[in-house]
């Protein structure tokens, strides 16, 4: 049978072929570059939308193929799927893992990071009464709850601690290192590779192996960080991770992965008792039910566009965006800037607020006046004990242009607050 994923329409061919070259220097301000690259979204006009962390747009060839995918799953259903979802399910799992640099028996494909995240948090077993599970203010939402929820499932003690502001390489890998001297019986810890509401980029290899050393099982929260950095999954240093591929790869909604490496999988429950696949799988350690096929079947393509323009070039261009307004807004008084600007605990994303507006409806007034007064779309996000912050998050159809008026308008308001 001939490789069904292999599939491409002339059109998506054509769009990539057209794609320049990427320049051999300054990449990441390569106007030229970026406008061509620009060239493959179709967005709306009507803001300035640098609210781009919530899912990322398809590219117009990869949504060409959705919606290939998505007419061929409905007009052949069960044709289709009954005698071919097997392979397809293989070379899907297959792409997927040589893309995150690691083996395929790995990973398993999920619906979103989330779902993932909470597989993993449920399922490990290796807590006894008293231990203790660490997670910190900067953690998703669900996560911190799910390690809370452990003192029921497991009877262990979950320690909290918050990230200093502003936090620096030293002071976030010595927080850790104090909260495990603290607790000597830690034995999970939850990190975030980049963190959903500020940004902030920490040391996540050096912190597993301060946990490794510990005694502690790491749980690395990537739902950020895949396709927004450059980095193979193996390079976390981290025995377990939770992916998005809908957010920064730019595949449709609905996909992500889960990650064990090879001989840690038994430290994690078969999901709900799974007897799908054999007890030392990775894929008894989570269970979707039917996925959106046509989401799936579309992965080929978004990796193909992934890998077209590059991570590195990503990862260069989106920090770009996040320096041309977030350098300049830090000297601005009453303005403070949540990531340092240490490029190795930056991404694209980066979060402020304005001296005096660090609550969630201050926050909210902040990103309210952006987008009526200024045409800029952002938005307020909780969590951080040190306050509520406004999330700014580019994307590669973003401009050097929007972050000039984003910088305005934080100007104006923070002025008009002193």
């Amino acid at each position: 049978m001939p490789d069904l994923l292999d599939y491409r329409t002339p059109e998506f061919e054509a769009a990539l072929a057209a794609l320049p070259a990427a320049p051999a220097t300054g990449i990441a301000t390569d106007e030229h570059y970026w406008n061509a690259v620009r060239g493959l979204y179709c967005q709306s006009d009507a803001l300035i939308n640098l609210e781009n962390g919530f899912w990322g747009a398809m590219t117009e060839p990869v949504k060409a193929m959705f919606h290939y995918w998505t007419e061929r799953v409905n007009r052949e259903t069960t044709l289709l799927i009954r005698p071919h979802l097997m392979p397809l399910y293989h070379g899907l799992r297959e792409r997927v893992a040589a893309a995150m640099g690691c083996a395929v028996e790995e990973i398993e494909l999920t619906r979103n990071a989330t779902e993932a995240l909470l597989a993993l948090i449920s399922g490990y077993n290796r807590l006894s009464p008293g231990d203790v599970v660490l997670y910190s203010d900067l953690d998703y939402p669900c996560g911190k709850d799910a390690m809370e929820w452990l003192r029921e499932r497991r009877g262990v003690t979950p320690v909290r601690i918050s990230i200093p502001e502003p936090a620096t390489r030293e002071a976030v890998l010595e927080t850790y290192a104090k909260a495990l001297r603290d607790h000597p019986r830690t034995r999970l810890v939850l990190l975030s590779h980049v963190c959903f509401a500020t940004g902030l980029v920490p040391p996540v290899a050096e912190l597993s192996a301060l946990a490794k050393d510990a005694g502690a099982d790491v749980i690395v929260d990537a739902a950020h960080s895949w396709g927004q950095l450059d980095f193979d999954v193996p390079d976390l240093n981290a025995p377990f991770a939770a992916l998005n591929l809908h957010k920064w790869i730019g595949a449709p909604l609905g996909c992500g992965a889960i990650y064990i490496r090879r001989g840690h999988v038994e430290s994690i429950d078969p999901y709900l008792g799974d007897r799908t696949w054999p007890a030392g799988d990775i894929r008894a350690r989570v269970h979707t039910g039917s996925p959106n096929f046509a989401a799936w079947f579309t992965l080929p393509a978004a990796l193909d566009v992934h890998r077209r323009i590059g991570a590195q070039a990503k990862e260069a261009r989106l920090r770009a965006l996040r320096d041309a307004w977030a350098e300049p807004a830090r000297a601005l008084p009453g303005v403070q800037i949540t990531t340092p600007s240490d490029p190795s605990m930056t991404a694209g994303i980066t979060a402020f607020r304005i001296e005096g507006h660090a609550t969630k409806e201050g926050c909210e007034a902040i990103a309210a006046a952006l987008r009526d007064r200024f045409g800029v779309f952002t938005v307020m996000r909780p969590g951080p004990d040190a306050g509520a912050v406004v999330r700014v998050t580019p994307a590669l159809f973003s401009r050097m242009s929007d972050a000039q008026r984003l910088l305005e308008g934080i100007e104006t308001l923070a002025r008009e607050a002193r």
